[in-house]
């Protein structure tokens, strides 16, 4: 815990007051209400393909200048990573805390970053989650939350981001399915919320693309439109 407290130390952010949003990629920007991620907020990032898109969500805070980290997220991968736009040199990794310590590692990270992201291994207690949001809204701060299936969060967070439906291509064109070497998904994100961000919205995303890269599957339809209650398409995680 020392350590951590030094990096802190280290990479503490200075927040101006007029910094309120954290910048993210442009075709993230209608996903979010204020087309950035609002500091001091809570978001769960959900679905079939969640990793790909909190990495997504990290490369415009990275790129900006913020310093990010990953906690407990041991698969994650570097190239996949950078591939999506993250600067990995304000990346830091940081290994599944044991769970005596889960909640003091992560609230001494979001003493330091301006991004963190975190795949819980177990039920978190109300009162630590109280306490981390807390210290996320006080730093000014963003903590991303990733599914993990033995774990639970107690509370509401401040804006949901789920993959709602994913389709990988492969190597030829029209390809669909898996068919040959999968080399982009295009994925439907639908976003919810609490206050400013309950109005429901959509976007289509090519996650990654052919070229590795976020982009837009629609780029003259982002819409704020009711989601669908079609079912989702069959998907395939990525790894890391």
């Amino acid at each position: 815990m020392q350590d951590l407290h030094l990096l802190g130390d280290r990479f503490r952010p200075l927040t101006l007051a007029g910094e309120r949003i954290l910048p993210v990629i442009s075709p993230l920007v209608s996903l979010l209400p204020e087309g950035g991620l609002r500091r001091g907020s809570v978001i769960a990032v959900g679905g079939s393909g969640a990793t790909s898109l909190a990495l997504a969500l990290l490369a415009g805070v990275s790129q900006s200048g913020s310093w990010t980290v990953a906690v407990g997220v041991p698969a994650l991968g570097l190239a996949a990573a950078a591939e999506l736009g993250v600067d990995l040199e304000r990346l830091v990794l940081v290994d599944i805390p044991p769970p005596a310590q889960w909640a003091a590692v992560v609230a001494a990270l979001a003493d330091a970053f301006d991004a963190v992201l975190v795949r819980p291994t177990h039920r978190v207690r109300p009162g630590d989650a109280r306490r981390l949001v807390a210290r996320v809204r006080e730093r000014g701060g963003v903590l991303c939350q990733l599914p993990a299936p033995s774990a639970t969060w107690p509370d509401v967070p401040d804006l949901t981001l789920t993959v709602a439906s994913a389709a990988w291509r492969g190597v030829a064109p029209g390809e669909t399915g898996g068919a040959g070497r999968l080399r982009s998904r295009r994925v439907t994100v639908e976003a919810t919320g609490r206050r400013g961000a309950a109005q429901p919205r959509r976007v289509d995303l090519w996650l990654p693309g052919s070229d590795g890269c976020v982009t837009l599957a629609n780029p003259a339809v982002t819409s704020r439109r009711e989601p669908s209650s079609s079912s989702a398409p069959a998907a395939m995680e990525e790894a890391g």
